[in-house]
């Protein structure tokens, strides 16, 4: 499985603009492309929504090698409901941890050296106050489960993740494809796993010819296929290839043929004026406010 790697996460966001700061100023991450939509994405990118919506990639370099950010944002929700299945992603960053600092954002020191601050939407983040790494920062993503022993069997097994700790006592395990990559840690919640509404999706490429295998391995097994292999059209750009499946607790998995998704997610050096134009352009709040109206709360 060494060709798989680990591409991104998405989080669905409700202020365009304070994320970006968030991510640009504090995180200390580039805009590496930005896209507008008119209508919803055929394999859900956005969640289940069929209007207006943005897609923005943040990370500290290009995503052939580094774990990133994917941001949708929904010009007429601003806000939705968290859950248990996300728990945060852990970076390594002192210049993150300084950052907060200067600008006055939260911070709470959670174990010695490792402070926690709160995205817009509530995402969590930790941050971890030693010298950034050279490759990529991004260390984990954390992901809560129901069941830890039948999720690893699902990741490793089903997925071929290799695990790399496991600790039964604080029930969790930690996975990946590779050792320069991100890697997934399950993390058991003592109970059912809520998605709330705000349920992101983790991204995972893989070569293209191993797609069908995935989809006829989850058929077998009778496991959960969200979206059959679909082919997804970006204008002026590359199309992909994805299968998007669900693990046992629901969360939601895409895998992408990695040749056509190189192509698309190459660094656009107009990606932040882009996201910048954009916001600009916005006036969707002014658009409720005008009618003394609030955007929905999905």
């Amino acid at each position: 499985m060494a060709a798989r790697r680990a591409l991104h996460f998405v989080f669905k966001v409700g202020d365009r603009a304070r994320t970006a700061r968030f991510y640009r100023e504090l995180l200390g991450m580039r805009v590496l492309r930005h896209e507008e939509f008119e209508e919803g994405c055929k394999a859900t990118c956005n969640g289940p929504y069929d209007g207006k919506w943005s897609k923005t990639m943040v990370g500290y370099g290009p995503e052939d090698n580094h774990f990133v950010a994917e941001l949708t944002y929904n010009y007429g929700i601003g806000e939705y409901r968290l859950g248990n299945d996300f728990l945060g992603i852990t970076l390594v960053s002192s210049q993150a941890v300084s950052n907060a600092k200067k600008m006055g954002w939260p911070l709470k020191e959670v174990t010695s050296g490792v402070f926690e601050a709160e995205a817009p939407g509530g995402y969590k983040f930790y941050l971890e106050d030693k010298e950034q790494h050279k490759q990529d920062p991004v260390w984990k993503v954390t992901l809560g489960v129901s069941d830890l022993q039948k999720s690893v069997s699902y990741w490793s097994g089903l997925l071929g993740m290799k695990i790399y700790e496991k600790d039964e006592e604080r029930q969790k395990a930690l996975l990946g494809y590779a050792d320069n990559q991100c890697k997934l840690e399950l993390k058991a919640v003592g109970g059912a796993v809520d998605h709330g509404t705000a349920f992101g999706r983790i991204a995972f490429s893989c070569p293209k010819e191993q797609l069908p295998d995935i989809e006829a391995l989850m058929k077998k097994e009778n496991q959960k296929i969200l979206t059959p292999l679909v082919s997804l059209d970006t204008p002026g750009k590359a199309t992909v290839q994805v299968v998007i499946l669900a693990d046992p607790d629901g969360h939601e998995i895409c895998f992408v043929g990695d040749e056509a998704f190189r192509e698309l997610s190459k660094v656009d050096p107009h990606g932040d004026k882009l996201l910048d134009d954009a916001m600009a352009a916005d006036n969707s709040d002014k658009w409720f406010a005008d009618r003394n109206m609030k955007k929905v709360s999905a």
